[in-house]
Protein backbone atom coordinates (compact mmCIF):
# COMPACT_ATOMS: atom_id res chain seq x y z
CA UNK A 1 0.00 0.00 0.00
CA UNK A 2 2.91 2.37 0.64
CA UNK A 3 6.27 2.17 0.00
CA UNK A 4 9.19 4.28 0.14
CA UNK A 5 11.98 3.46 -2.04
CA UNK A 6 15.60 5.13 -1.16
CA UNK A 7 14.22 8.40 -0.48
CA UNK A 8 16.15 11.09 0.62
CA UNK A 9 15.17 14.78 1.26
CA UNK A 10 17.63 17.34 1.85
CA UNK A 11 16.96 21.40 2.29
CA UNK A 12 20.37 22.59 0.90
CA UNK A 13 23.19 21.39 2.79
CA UNK A 14 21.10 19.39 5.42
CA UNK A 15 20.19 16.67 4.80
CA UNK A 16 16.40 15.78 6.89
CA UNK A 17 15.87 12.29 5.70
CA UNK A 18 18.05 10.05 4.25
CA UNK A 19 17.64 7.05 2.10
CA UNK A 20 14.52 5.84 3.82
CA UNK A 21 13.50 2.30 2.74
CA UNK A 22 9.97 1.35 4.02
CA UNK A 23 7.03 -0.61 2.85
CA UNK A 24 3.34 -0.99 5.15
CA UNK A 25 1.08 -3.02 3.59
CA UNK A 26 -2.47 -3.49 3.42
CA UNK A 27 -4.42 -3.12 7.00
CA UNK A 28 -0.94 -2.38 9.18
CA UNK A 29 -1.63 0.68 11.87
CA UNK A 30 2.25 1.76 11.56
CA UNK A 31 3.38 4.34 14.17
CA UNK A 32 6.33 6.78 12.92
CA UNK A 33 8.56 7.79 16.42
CA UNK A 34 11.34 10.15 16.83
CA UNK A 35 12.31 13.51 19.12
CA UNK A 36 11.63 16.72 17.28
CA UNK A 37 13.24 17.44 14.27
CA UNK A 38 14.43 13.75 13.55
CA UNK A 39 12.62 14.04 10.18
CA UNK A 40 9.29 12.73 10.73
CA UNK A 41 7.86 15.98 9.43
CA UNK A 42 9.19 15.68 6.15
CA UNK A 43 8.31 12.06 5.85
CA UNK A 44 4.72 12.47 6.19
CA UNK A 45 4.71 16.04 3.78
CA UNK A 46 6.35 13.72 0.86
CA UNK A 47 3.89 10.93 1.59
CA UNK A 48 0.84 13.27 1.63
CA UNK A 49 2.78 15.24 -1.92
CA UNK A 50 3.31 18.18 0.00
CA UNK A 51 6.98 17.83 -0.87
CA UNK A 52 8.75 15.77 -2.88
CA UNK A 53 11.30 13.70 -2.59
CA UNK A 54 14.88 15.02 -3.48
CA UNK A 55 15.69 11.48 -4.85
CA UNK A 56 13.91 8.21 -4.55
CA UNK A 57 10.60 7.42 -4.77
CA UNK A 58 7.25 7.11 -3.14
CA UNK A 59 4.23 5.05 -4.10
CA UNK A 60 0.50 4.54 -2.82
CA UNK A 61 -1.11 1.85 -3.90
CA UNK A 62 1.14 1.33 -6.94
CA UNK A 63 0.81 4.97 -7.62
CA UNK A 64 4.10 7.47 -8.07
CA UNK A 65 3.24 10.62 -5.95
CA UNK A 66 5.77 12.75 -8.03
CA UNK A 67 4.56 11.27 -11.71
CA UNK A 68 0.87 10.48 -11.01
CA UNK A 69 0.13 12.32 -8.18
CA UNK A 70 -3.83 12.74 -8.63
CA UNK A 71 -4.25 8.89 -8.41
CA UNK A 72 -2.12 8.82 -5.61
CA UNK A 73 -4.13 11.34 -3.82
CA UNK A 74 -7.01 9.61 -4.82
CA UNK A 75 -6.52 6.62 -2.45
CA UNK A 76 -5.03 9.06 0.88
CA UNK A 77 -6.57 10.69 3.72
CA UNK A 78 -4.48 12.95 5.79
CA UNK A 79 -5.00 14.46 9.10
CA UNK A 80 -2.21 17.20 9.52
CA UNK A 81 -1.23 18.34 12.80
CA UNK A 82 -2.80 21.30 12.83
CA UNK A 83 -6.54 21.37 11.42
CA UNK A 84 -6.71 23.71 8.46
CA UNK A 85 -10.50 25.07 8.02
CA UNK A 86 -12.64 27.57 6.37
CA UNK A 87 -13.51 29.47 9.42
CA UNK A 88 -16.92 31.13 7.44
CA UNK A 89 -17.86 27.36 6.33
CA UNK A 90 -20.62 25.41 8.82
CA UNK A 91 -18.54 22.02 9.46
CA UNK A 92 -21.64 20.46 6.99
CA UNK A 93 -20.74 22.77 4.06
CA UNK A 94 -16.66 21.92 4.70
CA UNK A 95 -17.87 18.35 4.48
CA UNK A 96 -19.32 18.77 0.94
CA UNK A 97 -16.77 21.01 -0.01
CA UNK A 98 -14.33 18.05 0.50
CA UNK A 99 -16.82 15.59 -0.95
CA UNK A 100 -17.00 17.97 -3.87
CA UNK A 101 -13.31 17.93 -4.54
CA UNK A 102 -12.84 14.32 -4.68
CA UNK A 103 -15.71 14.27 -7.26
CA UNK A 104 -18.12 12.36 -5.23
CA UNK A 105 -21.44 12.03 -7.11
CA UNK A 106 -24.11 14.22 -4.60
CA UNK A 107 -26.51 11.10 -3.10
CA UNK A 108 -23.24 9.32 -1.94
CA UNK A 109 -21.64 12.54 -0.71
CA UNK A 110 -24.69 13.02 0.96
CA UNK A 111 -24.42 9.26 2.92
CA UNK A 112 -20.54 9.75 3.39
CA UNK A 113 -21.12 13.29 5.01
CA UNK A 114 -24.39 11.70 7.14
CA UNK A 115 -22.10 8.44 8.29
CA UNK A 116 -18.77 10.87 9.10
CA UNK A 117 -20.78 13.38 11.28
CA UNK A 118 -22.63 10.16 13.17
CA UNK A 119 -19.20 8.93 14.16
CA UNK A 120 -17.76 11.88 15.33
CA UNK A 121 -20.66 13.05 17.55
CA UNK A 122 -20.72 16.44 15.24
CA UNK A 123 -24.43 16.70 14.47
CA UNK A 124 -24.97 19.14 17.32
CA UNK A 125 -22.10 21.54 15.76
CA UNK A 126 -22.65 20.09 11.92
CA UNK A 127 -24.37 23.48 10.98
CA UNK A 128 -22.39 26.11 13.11
CA UNK A 129 -19.58 27.95 11.94
CA UNK A 130 -16.28 26.53 11.92
CA UNK A 131 -14.66 30.00 13.70
CA UNK A 132 -16.96 28.92 16.85
CA UNK A 133 -15.36 25.38 16.72
CA UNK A 134 -12.92 24.41 19.52
CA UNK A 135 -9.10 22.87 18.36
CA UNK A 136 -11.24 19.61 19.78
CA UNK A 137 -14.17 20.10 17.29
CA UNK A 138 -12.36 21.63 14.45
CA UNK A 139 -9.83 17.73 15.13
CA UNK A 140 -12.69 16.16 14.80
CA UNK A 141 -14.08 17.68 11.75
CA UNK A 142 -11.04 17.08 10.04
CA UNK A 143 -10.97 13.14 10.72
CA UNK A 144 -14.17 13.46 9.43
CA UNK A 145 -13.24 15.05 6.07
CA UNK A 146 -9.96 12.65 5.82
CA UNK A 147 -12.69 9.57 5.75
CA UNK A 148 -15.43 10.42 3.25
CA UNK A 149 -13.59 8.80 0.61
CA UNK A 150 -12.83 5.80 2.05
CA UNK A 151 -9.35 5.99 1.44
CA UNK A 152 -7.27 2.83 1.67
CA UNK A 153 -4.39 5.20 3.30
CA UNK A 154 -4.74 7.35 6.04
CA UNK A 155 -1.96 9.82 7.22
CA UNK A 156 -2.23 11.36 10.49
CA UNK A 157 0.73 14.21 11.86
CA UNK A 158 0.11 14.34 16.27
CA UNK A 159 -3.58 13.03 15.87
CA UNK A 160 -4.88 13.47 19.12
CA UNK A 161 -3.68 17.47 19.51
CA UNK A 162 -6.95 18.72 21.32
CA UNK A 163 -9.05 15.78 21.29
CA UNK A 164 -10.55 14.96 24.95
CA UNK A 165 -10.43 11.69 26.52
CA UNK A 166 -14.15 10.22 24.90
CA UNK A 167 -13.24 11.55 21.02
CA UNK A 168 -9.89 9.93 21.79
CA UNK A 169 -11.67 7.11 22.50
CA UNK A 170 -13.89 7.54 19.33
CA UNK A 171 -10.57 8.09 17.06
CA UNK A 172 -9.39 4.57 18.58
CA UNK A 173 -12.31 2.78 18.12
CA UNK A 174 -12.56 4.02 14.47
CA UNK A 175 -8.79 3.32 13.59
CA UNK A 176 -9.30 -0.43 14.73
CA UNK A 177 -11.91 -0.77 12.91
CA UNK A 178 -11.00 0.41 9.56
CA UNK A 179 -7.26 -1.25 9.97
CA UNK A 180 -9.44 -4.77 10.29
CA UNK A 181 -11.33 -3.64 7.54
CA UNK A 182 -7.57 -3.64 5.56
CA UNK A 183 -7.49 0.67 5.24
CA UNK A 184 -3.70 1.40 6.06
CA UNK A 185 -2.72 4.09 8.46
CA UNK A 186 0.41 5.92 8.62
CA UNK A 187 0.94 7.80 11.78
CA UNK A 188 3.51 10.19 13.11
CA UNK A 189 3.25 10.69 16.89
CA UNK A 190 5.19 11.67 20.03
CA UNK A 191 2.17 9.64 22.19
CA UNK A 192 4.04 6.96 22.95
CA UNK A 193 1.54 4.73 24.74
CA UNK A 194 -0.75 4.89 21.77
CA UNK A 195 1.56 3.88 19.27
CA UNK A 196 2.48 0.92 22.56
CA UNK A 197 -1.10 0.48 22.43
CA UNK A 198 -2.31 0.57 18.45
CA UNK A 199 0.50 -0.17 16.44
CA UNK A 200 1.47 -3.20 14.89
CA UNK A 201 5.05 -1.57 13.85
CA UNK A 202 6.71 0.93 14.67
CA UNK A 203 9.50 2.80 12.95
CA UNK A 204 11.98 4.96 14.96
CA UNK A 205 13.56 7.87 13.62
CA UNK A 206 16.40 9.71 14.43
CA UNK A 207 18.34 12.20 12.64
CA UNK A 208 16.65 11.44 9.52
CA UNK A 209 17.47 8.05 9.56
CA UNK A 210 15.56 4.51 10.85
CA UNK A 211 17.09 3.46 14.22
CA UNK A 212 14.62 0.51 14.31
CA UNK A 213 11.75 -1.17 12.12
CA UNK A 214 10.11 -3.55 13.52
CA UNK A 215 7.60 -4.97 16.29
CA UNK A 216 7.83 -4.01 19.49
CA UNK A 217 8.69 -7.45 20.54
CA UNK A 218 11.11 -7.25 17.69
CA UNK A 219 12.40 -4.27 19.60
CA UNK A 220 12.61 -5.96 23.09
CA UNK A 221 15.09 -8.81 21.33
CA UNK A 222 17.40 -6.42 19.78
CA UNK A 223 17.47 -4.64 22.98
CA UNK A 224 17.84 -7.76 25.11
CA UNK A 225 15.06 -6.61 26.79
CA UNK A 226 11.84 -8.46 28.19
CA UNK A 227 9.44 -6.05 30.05
CA UNK A 228 10.97 -2.62 29.23
CA UNK A 229 8.23 0.05 27.59
CA UNK A 230 8.08 1.51 24.84
CA UNK A 231 8.79 4.84 26.69
CA UNK A 232 12.48 3.43 27.95
CA UNK A 233 13.31 1.98 25.03
CA UNK A 234 12.76 4.55 22.92
CA UNK A 235 14.76 7.11 25.16
CA UNK A 236 17.89 4.60 24.72
CA UNK A 237 17.75 4.46 20.74
CA UNK A 238 16.91 8.52 20.80
CA UNK A 239 19.62 9.40 23.72
CA UNK A 240 22.13 11.58 22.29
CA UNK A 241 25.20 10.35 21.37
CA UNK A 242 27.53 9.85 24.42
CA UNK A 243 24.90 10.23 26.54
CA UNK A 244 24.61 7.35 29.02
CA UNK A 245 20.94 5.80 29.96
Amino acid sequence: MIDFDHVTRTYGPRTAVADLSLSIPRGELFALLGPNGAGKTTTIRMLVGLLHPSRGAIRVCGHDLVSNPRAAHLHIGYVPDEPCLYDKLTGREFLWFIADMFGMPRHLAGARIDREIEHFELGEFADDLAERYSLGMKQRLVFAASLLHDPDVLVLDEPMVGLDPRSVRIVKDLLAARTREGMTVFMSTHTLAMAEEMADRVGIMVRGQLRFLGTLAELREQMTLETTTLEQMYLELTAPRGTAS
